[in-house]
């Protein structure tokens, strides 16, 4: 029996370094597959309106913020692209079925057009039949082929007319815009489509176009601009979801949530307290700014501490954080059926003292830097490298911020590293095995758990009997 002993005590003793070496995101630890998905789970792709239909003017089709953004001069978008043709999607939808069909998929994700459905972004004025026809035809094609369509009703193209009249989503009076054009896409595709996504990517939305400037409509409301938008999206958000919750969900018996998108804070220096502090905060001004009204009802109270502060010492009567009334934050609490979660990537996260006199801005607000190993594979966009172990990280920390909801990955995956003339992914490849696979664990709390609870007691009670068969030999070899 002794030999047994020992390789069961060197198996449980192997486990712990494992679970560390998981931070380093070893070449090994990516070749790890942990098992198969269960029965039921859904494979799927996505797309979205402006990336993908071209036809920006046609069929009576509104322009939209990115139409302007676009065409409005040199050095707006890499190589001076506009979204014009696209993958001219408008007009090739059953060549997409065939491919999806070819793809084995379950389920197909795509953002249905604002200004497609509504040219001037307003129900009241005008709908397009032509639009609610060519979304009708494409959630039938996919149904027929047993593809479950999950509909994006905001993937970022807000109706120009809206940006030009009122400010895009620096207006509050959006949220109620934003829930008839909702109400309208319930009415015509809610008996149908089965599970609907408010907004895509929020955080990005508000940040790069109203704080940087670098996506439309352009805005660089330093500071400012950014949280206001966020502000008027979760409230339209949230009109949204009461009114599928009152009108429409007892006759469609469909689901509603929204998609975050955030990369993984990993602190420098996990025994540094100021590092998991500044790495918390990474992820609450990440995907605790949407998520947390949404499940608790209002804003990450780190984000009212450091934005309030900097606000005052700005000289400021008020923070530039917008505040919701005891009645907003009833409202809004408990709007998500589900969880929508993208990520791609990860950041090391220290500590960083911005003073206020920077000025205000998203970056200075958090008062950190974030940081990248260089060891990390890169995958031909600057911001993003390879690092797998951070998916499962993040999954993990959703699951219990929020009390455990129900959550779907929407967004995952690698951009084109260099053109080539055939076929060439093997990062792609590799990339996406290694999120999978994390996907696929159980979540780190369970691995830590079993360490604690299994572990250490198995080693000790291992290490008594192993010394008590060792010293019973012993005396029978002296007697």
């Amino acid at each position: 029996m002794k030999p047994v002993w020992v390789a069961t005590l060197l198996w449980m003793l192997l486990l712990v370094p494992r679970l560390g070496a998981a931070r380093k995101g070893s070449p090994e630890e990516a070749s790890f597959y942990y098992g198969t998905f269960p029965l039921g789970f859904s494979w799927g792709v996505g797309s979205s309106a402006y990336q993908t239909e071209g036809a920006w003017d046609q069929d009576g089709k509104g322009p939209s913020i990115w139409d302007v953004f676009t065409h409005s001069g040199k050095g707006k978008v890499l190589g001076n692209e506009t979204a014009d043709v696209a993958c001219d999607g408008y007009y090739k939808v059953q060549e997409d079925i065939i491919l999806l069909r070819e793809l084995h998929v379950n389920h197909y994700r795509f953002s249905l057009s604002w200004p497609r459905l509504l040219p001037t972004g307003i129900r009241a004025e005008q709908v397009n039949k032509k639009g609610i026809e060519f979304y009708s035809d494409l959630i039938d094609a996919l149904l027929s082929s047993n593809i479950t369509p999950i509909v994006t009703l905001h993937h970022w193209d807000l109706p120009q007319l809206l940006q030009v009249k009122y400010g895009g989503w620096q207006n509050v009076s959006m949220a109620n815009y934003f829930r008839d054009y909702a109400n309208l896409c319930f009415e015509a595709f809610g008996d149908r489509v089965k599970h609907w996504i408010t907004f895509s990517d929020p955080r990005a939305m508000a940040e790069k176009g109203y704080e940087t400037g670098h996506h439309a409509p352009g805005l660089k409301l330093r500071g400012t601009g950014l949280y206001k938008a966020a502000h008027h999206i979760i409230k339209a958000h949230a009109e949204a979801w009461h009114s599928y919750n009152t009108t429409w969900r007892s006759k469609q018996q469909g689901l509603v949530g929204i998609s975050l998108n955030c990369d993984w804070g990993e602190p420098v220096d996990i025994s540094n307290p100021k590092d998991l502090e500044a790495a918390e905060r990474y992820l609450q001004f990440c995907l605790g700014w949407f998520a947390n009204p949404i499940y608790a009802g209002d804003y990450p109270q780190v984000m009212k501490d450091y934005i309030g502060r900097k606000s005052a010492e700005q000289g400021l009567e008020m923070s530039r954080l917008p505040v919701f009334s005891l009645q907003e934050k009833s409202y809004i609490k408990g709007t998500s059926d589900f969880l929508g979660l993208g990520h791609f990537t990860t950041r090391y996260i220290m500590e960083r003292n911005n003073p206020s006199r920077q000025g205000p801005s998203y970056q200075n607000d958090r008062d950190l830097i974030e940081l990248v190993d260089p060891n990390w594979p890169d995958l031909g966009s600057k911001w993003l490298y390879s690092v797998p172990w951070g998916f499962r990280r993040l999954l993990n920390f959703a699951q219990t911020q929020y009390g455990d909801p129900p959550i779907y990955v929407m967004e995952n995956g690698a951009s084109q590293k260099f053109h080539c003339t055939q076929l060439c992914d093997e990062w792609r490849i590799q990339y996406l095995k290694g999120y999978i696979n994390e996907m696929l664990k159980e979540p780190l709390l369970s691995h830590m758990q079993m360490v604690t609870e299994i572990v250490v007691p198995t080693v000790c009670s291992l290490c008594v009997l192993i010394t008590a068969v060792l010293l019973m030999l012993l005396l029978r070899r002296q007697s």
